[in-house]
């Protein structure tokens, strides 16, 4: 491996294994998982989800890189649905399956033709709004913290091409906490077995969480990977990864694992053109999933001293790791002028976060927005505009 390789790599396995990981644990706490619960979950968003992407970069020999699905990770911090352990284990088992069944079939491109891709931005933005907002409070929390956070953000790229901004927020955050806050006694933990879930399966968490989740998977992470790996010129087997990944999610499922699939981001990173001869891209991948790997074997070692890290600073990191998604998925939403009313009724309805019937914001947004779409005449427009 060369030197360009490694830097788009590592690059890569520090978008999951920094914002991502942190995502995991206020998720883990947001449902009450116990210590061994966490570490089951980080083991299969990162252990588990890295030796997946290793394996099929290797077998066709593509920069496909990936762990899990932030976003989806954004949307169960959120979400308001009350259910069981064993239920949320059937959600995400379902959710796989869903996935699956849209890769086996191949009606992914005829579905997601009837969901306005603005309506799936908005739905996305006001569930990461949320984690934006918090940086308000967070910054009035610790001034210091959030201006060596803020520095750390925007220097960061500039200084050090290599590294993703959230580095420098965790760096200069981390040094702003070791002047102004006194750090309590870590409780050290020890390694664990992972811990099997017997799943079970309800009409709400396949409403509430598997569906939203499995939109998520597709639309944020699957299909932006696609979509980079053929500007690069590559020919990804689409049905196949996205069956592939439908399997090893439902699978994950059994183990509290939310989803196992290729990353969007982390993908771009590895095939861009900064990573060298295309030939040897996959090369990228692989490390990127190797260091997921790792990080999900030793979490173990990792994760005591992140619960010791006040909650203003949780809620920087977050946010920050959040903005580029938030600041993406808001543009598309809301610069297309054909979709209007339909972007605004799905964002409303998602950044209210209100659960109605035990549905969740979020599948309530792409569906009023969709419904918007279609009684306003927009959707009709645009793809009478493409014809």
């Amino acid at each position: 491996m060369n030197q360009k390789q490694w830097s788009s790599g590592l690059m890569s396995a520090l978008m999951a294994c920094t914002g991502g990981a942190i995502l995991v644990v206020h998720s883990a706490n947001h449902f009450g998982y116990s210590e061994r619960q966490l570490l089951t979950w980080l083991f299969v968003c990162y252990t588990v989800a890295g030796l997946f992407n290793l394996l099929i970069a290797w077998r066709y020999r593509m920069p496909f890189a990936g762990a899990h699905s932030i976003t989806s990770i954004a949307f169960l911090s959120t979400a308001s649905v009350q259910l069981t352990l064993p239920q949320l284990a059937g959600s995400f088992v379902m959710s796989g399956i869903i996935v699956l069944l849209l890769g086996v079939t191949g009606i992914f491109n005829v579905l997601f033709k009837h969901i306005p891709r603005p309506v799936i931005d908005a739905m996305l933005a006001g569930i990461i709004a949320h984690f934006v907002i918090e940086l308000v409070p967070a910054f009035q929390a610790n001034p210091i913290v959030g201006l060596l956070a803020v520095i750390g953000f925007f220097v960061t790229p500039r200084l050090f091409k290599v590294l993703p901004a959230i580095v420098g927020v965790i760096v200069l955050g981390l040094i702003g906490l070791l002047i102004t806050y006194s750090f309590p006694a870590a409780q050290k933990l020890s390694f664990q077995l992972p811990q099997l879930i017997a799943p079970e399966f309800t009409w709400q968490g396949l409403i509430s969480i598997a569906i939203p989740i499995s939109v998520l998977v597709l639309s944020n992470d699957i299909a932006v990977a696609m979509a980079a790996l053929n500007k690069q010129d590559y020919q990804p087997p689409v049905n196949r990864i996205i069956s592939l990944s439908g399997i090893a999610s439902s699978l994950s499922g059994f183990m509290l694992g939310h989803s196992i699939n290729v990353g969007g981001m982390m993908t771009t990173v590895c095939s861009s053109d900064d990573t060298g001869e295309k030939t040897l891209r996959y090369r990228a991948g692989m490390l990127s999933s190797f260091i997921c790997i790792l990080f999900g074997l030793f979490a173990w070692l990792f994760i005591p001293y992140i619960t010791l890290l006040p909650d203003y600073f949780i809620a920087i990191i977050i946010g920050f790791s959040l903005l580029g998604i938030f600041l993406n998925s808001m543009g598309a939403a809301f610069s297309n002028p054909h979709y209007r009313y339909s972007v605004l009724v799905a964002f409303v309805i998602s950044i209210s976060g209100i659960a109605i019937f035990g549905i969740s914001a979020a599948l309530w947004a792409l569906v009023l927005g969709t419904l918007a779409s279609k009684l306003l005449g927009e959707h009709k427009l645009v793809q009478q505009r493409e014809q």
